[in-house]
Parts: structure tokens; C-alpha cells; sequence
């Protein structure tokens, strides 16, 4: 196993090879080889990073990785950030298209009961915690984020509201695919 395209903050894709690992895709020779390399190590997609002792700490997936303005953002070290907010009862962030950045972070965000906050708080509750470039710009409340049969939340299917946000406007935001839940306060900065 080991780390392959690492940057700056030691953060790489998990690549790993050996016997046990599979030989390619059924029927399908195009994923096989953007999965497995010429030297026959699989991709697995998971970004980590390795300690002093050796231990690798998965960080989050490639492909849920936010890349705004050439900065890599990582969704579960937001979600984290957000967990710790007293009011946020569910979060899942995702990666909003934006014409200058290329991406730009966005939060959908479920609420304890009773729960009131307006976005701008969430927003700057993460911004006094991460690098400038990682805090959601927007926030947007949902009444459920839309879930598998597992529990798991599905990011694929939240619903990124359109036009702009402000602090005091309200958004009926649909939840995924034909489910709508009224949402509190939006806001985009």
C-alpha cells in the first residue's frame, strides 16, 4: 500500500497491490485501466494521509474532493466542523459549480428541532475553524438530506438551490428528486 500523487498538506490517493487485490472489472477494459495502473496498482479513490509510524488516516474520496480556485477541499473535514455545532442535526457538503472558482463550497444542512439559526452563523462557525478557503459560502436547510437504504446520505441526489441567497430570504429547497421540505434562512457570501 501506499500514497500516490500527494500534495502539499501530505494528503495522496491509497493505491494498493498484491495477490488478493482484483485482476480488473468484468467485461469492462476501460474502468479496469483508469482503476489499475500499468504497474498493476488498484486506485482505490481514498485520500489519506500516513503518520510518522505508518498508519494511514483516510481523509476522504477523490471524487467527493471540492477543488475551488486550485484548492482541495475536503467534505468530511467540513461535515466534522459542522457536526459541532449545536443546531445541525445533519450536514453533507458538496461541491457547488461556481464560473470563477471552478467549484464552490456548499453545505446542506438539517436541523436539531426547534433549531433557528440563520446560514450566516453556520458559515461563520466553520470560517473561525478551517482555512479560508474551506468554509462554506453557501448554506442551505433542508428539513432531511436524502439517504440510502443503509442510512448513508446520497450527495448525488441533494438538490443545490438556484438564484442567489440572502440571510433573510426563504427557500423552498427540495430534499432530492421530487421531495420538497421548506428551509429556514439561506445565505451566500
Amino acid at each position: 500500500m501506499k500514497l500516490i500523487d500527494v500534495n502539499d498538506d501530505g494528503v495522496g490517493e491509497i493505491a494498493i497491490r498484491g495477490h488478493n487485490v482484483m485482476k480488473g472489472y468484468w467485461n469492462r477494459p476501460e474502468a479496469t485501466a483508469t482503476a489499475i495502473d500499468s504497474d498493476g496498482w488498484f486506485h482505490t479513490g481514498d485520500l489519506a494521509h500516513v503518520d510518522e509510524d505508518g498508519y494511514y488516516f483516510i481523509v476522504d474520496r477523490l471524487k467527493d474532493m471540492i477543488i475551488r480556485g486550485g484548492y482541495n477541499v475536503y467534505p468530511r473535514e467540513i461535515e466534522e466542523i459542522l457536526y459541532e455545532h449545536p443546531d445541525v442535526r445533519e450536514a453533507a457538503v458538496i461541491g457547488v459549480p461556481d464560473p470563477t472558482l471552478g467549484e464552490e463550497v456548499g453545505a446542506a444542512i438539517a436541523l436539531v428541532p426547534g433549531a433557528e439559526p440563520d446560514a450566516a452563523e453556520i458559515r461563520d462557525f466553520v470560517k473561525a475553524r478551517v482555512a479560508g478557503y474551506k468554509y462554506p459560502r453557501r448554506v442551505w436547510f433542508v428539513s432531511e438530506l436524502p439517504k440510502g437504504p443503509t442510512g448513508k446520505i446520497l450527495k448525488r441526489e441533494i438538490v443545490i438551490p438556484t438564484g442567489d441567497m440572502t440571510r433573510s430570504e426563504r427557500v423552498r429547497q427540495p430534499v432530492s428528486n421530487g421531495d420538497a421540505a421548506e428551509s429556514s434562512r439561506g445565505a451566500e457570501s
